[in-house]
């Protein structure tokens, strides 16, 4: 009491006035306090108390502190600051390795269940905070993981769901099963690794951004037959040309389809590829040059693709393979001007079969042509751009769907006229 008075003495004299020193000896307790609460040596006692007693920045102290007793971090578990309790999710978290041992079982006991409460805990920063220090553990508790990913907020699932190697691809698929939300596919999909089965399901989830992801993500195991519906499906969405090009893993067959529909750059990046065979490396280097000259030009040119055309026939090249070839490549001219040669019809009606996107006119021509029916196929999805209900495809996988009087009557209907006598159409694909 004495040091007190003199204390306020010497202030009065200094000419401070007395809730100017209140002020000076409170600033100066709560420092004392904070600094006293960061010492692993302070003792459990003392501890408590500040827990209990202290400031705001006391009390986060003291949730940071490792030495604090379990009698502390219970406590502060309730904490009303945010702050607080988000520190002590953090400590607790770098504290579970340690207590993996068998000596430390009834602290670990006491952890998970401050960690469990924590992963439902109100405030959005203090679970974001415990998603992001245990996104990389084993040693923490399952359904802690669990109660996170299934999180409705962003910030809080996403980590957990990209990389906690707790999740089993079990668990994966039950939470794409029951996604609500965009950012939970995607969030999966950038994995690593992610197995072919996941991979299957977030495709069919038909979520295209999170389709997207998931074809950048290099470890990301995808199937051949997935990639292949993944590039029909992309000749009508831009946004996954880019991460399909970028592929490591797709077949030839794959990258030739692909470089039907894709920009001049990607196409480029296609032809640059080191994985390709001479077939499909000579297909994609003319495909390019095609493409260069019809860009420089402003479009196609009609007297090119007929040139093309009349060189093939004279060199016995016109059949169904240069055809496949030319439709592979979207050469809508190079097209017309072979049907119109083959099948012996002017080429404004092959025009006008296309333009009017008649699956089944375009079959009847490739019949009268003597070309076998994946060509007509071909036609269908890369030139006439028609959709899979409005495609007509093979019967038995290589027959035509049509009847001969169907595809006479079909012909008749575009003013295609008779012919004298016509050799049987050649039906394999």
């Amino acid at each position: 009491m004495r040091n007190l008075q003199q204390r306020f003495a010497q202030a009065a004299q200094a000419g401070l006035h007395p809730d100017e020193v209140l002020a000076v000896l409170e600033e100066r307790a709560h420092a004392a306090q904070h600094e006293l609460a960061r010492q692993i040596d302070a003792g459990d006692d003392v501890l408590s108390y500040l827990a209990t007693h202290g400031g705001v920045a006391t009390r986060r102290a003291v949730a940071a502190n490792l030495a604090a007793p379990v009698h502390a971090n219970r406590l502060l578990c309730d904490d009303e600051d945010d702050d607080v309790r988000a520190e002590l999710a953090r400590k607790i978290v770098r504290l579970m390795p340690d207590l993996s041992r068998d000596e430390a079982l009834q602290l670990r006991a006491i952890a998970i269940e401050m960690l469990e409460k924590l992963a439902q805990d109100q405030a959005l920063r203090v679970r974001a905070i415990l998603a992001d220090e245990i996104k990389h553990l084993d040693c923490v508790p399952k359904a802690v993981v669990d109660k996170l990913a299934r999180d409705v907020e962003e910030i809080v699932a996403a980590p957990i769901l990209e990389y906690s190697p707790l999740l089993s691809d079990a668990d994966l698929l039950e939470i794409i099963a029951g996604a609500k939300a965009e950012h939970v596919l995607a969030a999966v999909a950038r994995r690593r690794p992610l197995n072919n089965t996941v991979s299957d399901a977030i495709v069919a989830s038909l979520d295209i951004s999170a389709v997207a992801t998931l074809l950048a993500n290099p470890h990301a195991a995808i199937r051949e037959q997935t990639l292949d519906k993944l590039v029909d499906t992309a000749e009508r969405i831009d946004a996954l040309h880019v991460p399909l090009t970028l592929r490591t893993d797709l077949s030839a067959r794959t990258i030739r389809r692909l470089a039907s529909f894709v920009g001049t750059a990607l196409l480029e990046s296609l032809t640059a590829r080191g994985d390709l065979d001479e077939r499909t490396r000579v297909l994609l280097n003319r495909r390019l040059r095609a493409r260069l000259q019809k860009d420089g030009d402003g479009g196609p040119v009609a007297e090119d693709a007929a040139r093309a055309v009349s060189i093939a026939a004279q060199e016995g090249r016109l059949n169904d393979e240069f055809l496949e070839e030319v439709a592979d490549a979207g050469n809508k001219d190079a097209v017309i001007a072979a049907l119109a040669t083959l099948a012996r019809v002017p080429p404004a009606i092959v025009a006008r079969v296309i333009d009017t996107k008649s699956a089944k006119g375009i079959t009847a021509l490739a019949w009268r042509a003597r070309l076998g029916m994946r060509a007509a196929f071909k036609i269908q999805i890369h030139v006439m751009k028609l959709g899979p209900s409005e495609r007509l495809a093979a019967r038995g996988g290589k027959d035509f769907p049509l009847t001969e009087d169907e595809m006479l009557w079909m012909l008749d209907y575009f003013g295609v006229p008779m012919l004298a006598e016509r050799a049987s159409p050649s039906s394999e694909t």
